[in-house]
């Protein structure tokens, strides 16, 4: 935390008893314990208050965007899967559809049932890791590792699946880059197993807990009209009861099946909006991706075998024209806006990430709460600082 300076804004008032006041101009970041990655946030506080609140972002930017243009469409999957490193199967996935639908392209089924078994198992990676590091930032250091034993399981079968633990590059326009290794589903089977058995000890940890109750209830409370404004998704719009989830309103892949009534799809839902409320909602999402992971995995039992991706030509060109691909992270809408010119490159291709509006959104939290309170809430956001970037 810095100090402030010269040049910040000082205002005087004249406090309780007439003595005088100066609220202080204070930058918390750009690199601070309590953000994942590099965040600053520029507030101002009347004594331990804040008063306002200015997310202040870009210093991860590499320009994906612009990067896009000068890449063709095989190419562009290894920079789509890298603004949120905690889900990178999902970036890719998004990005394939929409080639994929732009081409009138039909992937093979096989290739659709894998996809959505690996987006699970990803999910699961993603929200374990905030599982952990969330309570790390209010003072309790075990969940984190019970944590990392859970999604050290999880990434074993993705590591071996696709030969990366963080980047995975498995997608491929028209279906998966390799078909999956003998035996690999009843590896999936076991971990799957594992980590159900063991999520109660996490849950332990955290479910009744008095200090964290003390620190995340009725703290950041958000409401459900700021956040349609701001365009928040995730488990942060649900646990303020807003009932949105791509994979069941606008069913992309397979997901339709899966989340009509008696499947395994639902969608977790919390009205009071605080932190502990969107902890909740993340970690009764977690289940719901271990049972839909588990469904995929028996759909993919009962297929016969068969072709994961679709033979391309050697200059793959999209046609002329544009479409916007949506697809549910598991920090909310992941989408791209694709515009073609019938070349073998993107015209544009603009990214919608997760984490950008859900950050943008502290300007409307912050203010009123005390400083004590704001590590609390920005854990809460579960955010990648690169999906804010780009």
């Amino acid at each position: 935390m810095s100090t402030p300076t010269a040049s910040d804004p000082v205002t005087v008032g004249v406090g309780a008893g007439g003595l005088a006041t100066a609220d202080m101009t204070l930058n918390i970041g750009p690199q601070h314990p309590a953000t994942h990655g590099v965040l600053r946030l520029r507030i101002v506080l009347d004594g331990e208050r804040i008063v306002s609140a200015d997310p202040v972002i870009g210093y991860m930017h590499r320009g994906a965007e612009k990067l896009f243009e000068v890449r063709d469409y095989r190419q562009i999957v290894v920079l789509a899967n890298r603004h949120d490193w905690l889900s990178a199967f999902g970036n890719e996935l998004g990005v394939v559809l929409g080639v994929e639908a732009m081409l009138g392209m039909e992937v093979p089924v096989r290739a659709v049932w894998a996809r959505m078994l690996l987006a699970e198992l990803n999910r699961v990676l993603s929200h374990l890791m905030f599982l952990g590091s969330y309570p790390l930032e209010l003072g309790a250091i075990t969940p984190v590792f019970y944590a990392f034993r859970e999604r050290e399981e999880i990434q074993a079968v993705l590591e071996e699946a696709s030969g990366g633990r963080l980047h995975y590059m498995f997608n491929r326009v028209g279906g998966l880059k390799e078909d999956l290794p003998l035996g690999w589903l009843d590896r999936v089977a076991a971990a799957l197993t594992g980590v159900r058995r063991r999520m109660p000890d996490i849950e332990s940890l955290l479910v009744g807990n008095e200090i964290l109750l003390a620190r995340t209830r009725g703290v950041g409370v958000l409401t459900a009209p700021t956040v349609r404004a701001y365009g928040v998704s995730g488990a942060i719009a649900r646990a303020s009861g807003v009932d949105v989830d791509l994979r069941r309103d606008a069913p992309y892949l397979a997901y339709a099946e899966l989340f009509a009534p008696g499947g395994p799809g639902r969608v977790p839902l919390l009205q009071t909006g605080d932190c502990l409320a969107r902890l909740e909602v993340l970690l009764e999402q977690t289940h719901v991706a271990l049972d839909l992971a588990e469904a995929c995995l028996d759909r993919l039992r009962s297929l016969p075998p068969g072709p994961v991706n679709v033979k391309l030509p050697k200059v793959l060109k999209v046609p002329e024209g544009e479409l916007y691909t949506a697809t549910e992270n598991p920090l909310g809408f992941n989408g791209y806006h694709l515009v073609s010119r019938g070349e073998k490159t993107p015209h544009r291709l603009k990214l919608r990430s997760a984490s950008f509006n859900n950050v943008a959104v502290l300007r409307e939290m912050l203010p009123g709460c005390l400083v004590a309170d704001m590590v609390s809430i920005l854990g809460s956001m579960f955010f990648v600082v690169g999906d804010v970037d780009k």
